[in-house]
């Protein structure tokens, strides 16, 4: 059994101010004002379209990002709609197989404090069950059963890899849901820094939502 934090990689390669340059081509269609570009006009213009509440236009760029999380979390993350998704699949994945270590990997809980007796007790309730359930597992494809047989007895914790691409309106959205206090706080988990990381890299875009 391996036990992991969750994380996530950024695929797409992103050049913020060329971003912002692009949103601003496309938007001023809008208002037939491509003579007012100039070499710093993209970020005012960025800033004012949001203001005004006028998304649509930064759905014309997209942003792939690789999350690896729970199975739980993956859930979450798929009901946003808008989005274009590929995740590892139980189906075909065999995990007693040499390219997965033979074990089963799992995401740990964000929640207990394990330096207290009672975090300490609750995680080891927890890794004794995933414990349990790698042994399951494995008895399961020894005995024949296929890895989407096998598949049904595995837990929520179970880590996943999932690619997910969304335009810039979409990544908006799921952060304003996924990094406030009322979220689960696995995905708050892998959202915030990624948040954050969206601010550092793209200008304009994100600074408004806070957490």
């Amino acid at each position: 059994m391996i036990v992991i934090k969750p994380y996530f990689i950024i695929e797409s390669d992103i050049n913020g101010e060329e971003i912002l340059k692009h949103i601003e081509k496309v938007g001023r269609v809008c208002y037939k004002s491509e003579d007012k570009i100039t070499g710093d006009s993209h970020a005012d213009f960025v800033r004012k379209i949001i203001k005004n509440g006028h998304e649509a236009v930064i759905e014309h760029y997209s942003i792939t990002v690789k999350v690896v999380c729970d199975r739980g979390v993956s859930h979450e993350i798929v009901r946003h709609r808008l989005a274009s998704y590929a995740q590892e699949s139980t189906r075909y994945c065999n995990y007693s197989k040499d390219k997965f270590s033979n074990q089963i990997t799992y995401i740990e809980p964000c929640f207990w404090d394990t330096t207290t007796p009672e975090g300490k007790e609750k995680y080891e309730i927890w890794k004794s069950v995933m414990e349990f359930t790698e042994q399951k597992y494995m008895e399961l494809l020894r005995a024949g059963a296929t890895p989407q047989e096998a598949r049904t007895i595995l837990p929520n914790s179970l880590k996943t890899e999932l690619v997910m691409t969304m335009n810039l309106r979409e990544w908006r959205h799921f952060f304003k849901l996924r990094t406030s206090s009322a979220a689960h706080p696995q995905i708050r988990e892998i959202a915030i820094p990624l948040l954050n990381k969206f601010k550092e890299l793209i200008p304009v875009i994100f600074d408004d939502i806070v957490y």
